[in-house]
């Protein structure tokens, strides 16, 4: 419900504040004394695109705050939470509109978008008037408003649950004929490529152990003949030959040299150990050393052959192996595509097929719905003085979607044997009033949380007719609130609070405000409304008469 509304500097208002309550509120006031602006300085902090200039002539910028209450379901908590917005029990709109066109929004003392403002006044405000193309007129949002009235919001949940499922069908199905034809055009060269690699059967590391081997057999070549020299030199004639004759003659002397031999020769035995122990090493490397020349070629051949195809493939020689797995199960996929594209394709028909009976349920739901809908405008249209025209709401096929496939349109045939064609463009301006109020009053369940705000809707009509869009006004505000500008003594003597717009002239410069009126208030305003300017007493007595119903 809108609680407030605080405009400064926009067009011809300076300051204004306003209170609004639930239930009916009229504004009343002459031609010309900005009625249009209030709407205009509500639809500008709601985010509604409307007049470029603003800003009241030589104020410095034009600002308006909008303050709603919000019930703990409301769905404008949706749409502050997808924003990031804190919520609460109530909603304060702020809107500042700079000389030079910037705007600059608050929600809450958050900074926020146009399209934030937008959203959010789609769940809480509703305009209707001759031009409105938000509201009744728009037919985009006719199927939505026979949804509402039929109460299908369980079979629509159930074709869009439908329709999610039915297009996971269909992607997978595609998915998987273009996976297949893609296999198909490969083939060839997967098979050839896991028989080449399962010819190859590389190993994960041994691209590693035969480059460390290679190596290996490589530095062999070139040191071997250089330790079997060391070897000759160390054993038999060589050191160990010399080590050995000069052990026997220094044993041989020792008995005449006394103790003077005793260190040397003690010296030679360890030395003799340690020339043992080098021997023994130098052997074993030797042994090391012997290769079969073969070897390094068959080992070199196998790590060319291991790195090539790995260069051939774009992968590590490592990784030749998971490589291989991969071509394996692409072609059993395709060995089992026809199968599989088989089973997804009877998937996709059992899904279409869901699809088919949930539309088809919501179809004959909406046609059911349809007639009840034309009934209940019929039985509106006749209190109105409109029992001659004729409402239909007509149901085309329509491409299928998540909403169905049927296209809804609300259209209008003014007079018996006329052609009916869309509401806006068949009905004249006092006869779409009507139909808008008429159509509004069998759909009120959907509005109960969103202030209606109707703008001269009761134009061109006065009398019994004008009463009776009074009261079918008031039945709509019974529970909520609604906004009327009207030229209507009769809508305006129903109003539950009643403000009249006015303009005076200050300081050489035209000023509108808005005054709350008190019961003598309102009768002089409503005996305005009935006779002009000069109120005589047999307009207040007719002006009471009203208000007395």
């Amino acid at each position: 419900m809108l609680r407030a509304l605080d405009i400064r500097d926009m067009l011809i208002i300076d300051r204004l504040e306003l209170q609004f309550r639930p239930g009916l509120n009229v504004l009343t006031g002459e031609t010309g004394a900005g009625k249009s602006i209030l709407l205009d300085a509500l639809g500008f902090v709601l985010g509604w695109r409307g007049r470029a200039e603003l800003v009241r002539q030589g104020a410095e910028q034009g600002e308006v705050t909008a303050v709603f209450d919000l019930s703990e379901d409301h769905p404008a908590l949706a749409v502050l939470a997808e924003a990031g917005i804190p919520a609460g029990d109530e909603l304060i709109l702020r809107r500042i509109n700079a000389p030079d066109g910037r705007k600059t929004a608050w929600v809450n003392d958050r900074r926020c978008s146009g399209q934030v403002l937008r959203d959010l006044s789609d769940t809480l405000v509703e305009l209707h008037g001759q031009h409105d193309d938000r509201g009744l007129l728009n037919p985009r949002g006719h199927r939505d408003l026979l949804d509402t009235f039929a109460g299908a919001g369980p079979a629509r949940d159930a074709v869009r649950t439908a329709w999610r499922v039915r297009q996971a069908a269909v992607t997978a199905v595609e998915d998987a004929k273009a996976g297949l034809e893609a296999a198909r055009q490969e083939e060839d060269f997967l098979r050839h490529a896991v028989a080449e690699l399962d010819k190859l059967d590389p190993q994960e590391g041994e691209d590693a152990a035969l480059d460390a081997r290679r190596r290996t057999m490589q530095a062999a070549e070139r040191i071997r003949d250089d330790v079997a020299r060391a070897h000759a030199l160390l054993s038999g004639d060589g050191v160990e030959g010399m080590l050995g004759d000069a052990m026997r003659w220094l044993e041989g002397a020792s008995e005449a040299a006394g103790e003077a031999l005793e260190m040397p020769i003690a010296a030679l035995g360890r030395t003799m150990i340690e020339l043992g122990e080098a021997q023994d090493g130098v052997e074993r490397c030797l042994e090391a050393l012997n290769f079969d020349p073969s070897e390094l070629e068959e080992t070199e051949e196998r790590l060319f052959a291991i790195r090539a195809m790995a260069r051939k493939h774009g992968v590590a020689p490592d990784a030749l192996g998971s490589f291989a797995d991969t071509l394996r199960s692409r072609i059993a996929a395709l060995d089992a595509g026809d199968a599989d594209l088989s089973r997804l394709e009877a998937e996709a028909k059992a899904a279409d097929q869901a699809y088919d009976a949930a539309a088809s349920a919501l179809s004959a739901l909406r046609a059911q719905a349809a007639g009840g809908l034309d009934a209940a405008v019929m039985a509106e249209l006749a209190p109105l003085k409109m029992d001659r025209a004729v409402f239909e709401t007509r149901m085309e096929p329509a491409e299928p979607g998540p909403s169905g496939r049927d296209a809804v349109a609300f259209t209008v045939a003014t007079n018996p044997g006329a052609p009916a064609g869309p509401l806006d463009k068949i009905a004249s301006g006092g006869e779409l009033s009507r139909f808008l109020l008429a159509l509004k009053v069998c759909l009120t369940g959907e509005d109960s949380q969103r202030t209606l705000i109707f703008d001269e809707i009761d134009r061109g009509v006065g009398g019994a007719t004008a009463d009776a869009v009074g009261r079918r006004l008031k039945t709509l505000a019974e529970g909520g609130q609604v906004l009327v500008v009207t030229h209507s003594p009769q809508v305006a003597a129903l109003g539950g609070h009643h403000w009249r717009v006015e303009k005076r002239v200050v300081d050489e410069q035209t000023l509108s405000s808005v005054v709350s009126l008190d019961a003598p208030a309102r009768v002089d305003e409503i005996a305005r409304m009935l006779s002009g300017d000069r109120i005589s007493d047999e307009a207040r007595a007719a002006a009471r008469a009203l208000l007395d119903g």
